[in-house]
């Protein structure tokens, strides 16, 4: 990331796709450095992941959060990985008091999870800048997910990023099956699933794109919609007016879309 700056920060979906991707050399985490140099340097990082999913909104508040291993299976080095970026317990307030009507409450014990520092170990490889995490509440419609995240868009102003941690495709079942197969490409549902969300960004959509995950395509693109809703958090956080671009496009394991998002 470059200096940092007092002009307006963009706000981020990531598709992170496997926690493997914080310790390989590969196609995914060299666009995630690029992503990563590509961005002004924030004053902290607000992220929205995939997998920290609870009953109401929950905030990080620890000054030292811990690094979450929070999956199963994988190599003694994935989990001996550590991102020992600060926390902020200023900006969680901060966003408890912007989202007052939401009553956002604070967990000192609660780290930050692979979706979140597979990404940054990348963006932000010097761990030196803060992080508060925000949970994804169970609860709320696609169209209060947006609701909610209009809300932040202050921060925005504040010299914070927003970042979301999910994936625009993510079914498990079907892309370890093509794995396990030696088939690498992409099915139809998720080819156009991931260009109807593209589009519903593009065009400014907010109804089709609160919409996308009850389709055919969505339905079977998101099995559990946990790695839909940071997208729609993201989203919620920018304006009508904002140019949006996809830093990162394509699949890993034939229908695990990778698309990053960039709005401002």
């Amino acid at each position: 990331m470059t200096t940092a700056t007092k002009t307006r920060m963009p706000v981020l979906f990531v598709g992170h796709g496997s926690p493997m991707n914080a310790i390989e050399d590969n196609v995914w985490s060299r666009a995630f450095a690029a992503l990563g140099d590509a961005l002004p340097r924030p004053r902290a990082v607000l992220a929205m992941s995939a997998h920290w999913c609870t009953e109401g909104t929950w905030l990080t508040s620890s000054t030292r959060p811990q690094t979450v291993h929070d999956f199963g299976g994988f190599p003694k080095a994935l989990f001996e990985v550590q991102y020992p970026a600060p926390g902020m317990p200023e900006l969680a307030q901060r966003v408890q008091q912007l989202l007052a009507s939401q009553r956002a409450q604070l967990d000192a014990t609660q780290g930050l999870d692979h979706g979140t520092w597979s990404v940054l170990c990348h963006t932000a490889p010097k761990a030196d800048i803060p992080v508060v995490q925000m949970s994804l509440d169970v609860r709320l419609s696609p169209q209060q997910r947006i609701e909610l995240a209009r809300s932040l868009s202050p921060l925005r102003d504040e010299g914070v990023l927003l970042l979301g941690s999910g994936n625009i495709t993510h079914n498990l079942h079907d892309a370890f099956s093509r794995m396990q197969r030696g088939d690498t490409t992409t099915p139809p549902f998720a080819r156009d699933f991931d260009l109807a969300v593209s589009a519903a960004l593009q065009q400014r959509d907010d109804l089709r794109l609160a919409s996308l995950a009850a389709t055919p395509d969505g339905r079977r693109s998101h099995p559990s919609e946990d790695h839909w809703w940071p997208l729609l958090y993201a989203y919620g956080a920018t304006a009508r007016d904002e140019t949006v671009t996809f830093p990162i496009e394509g699949f890993d394991l034939g229908s695990l879309s990778m698309r990053a998002v960039r709005w401002g």
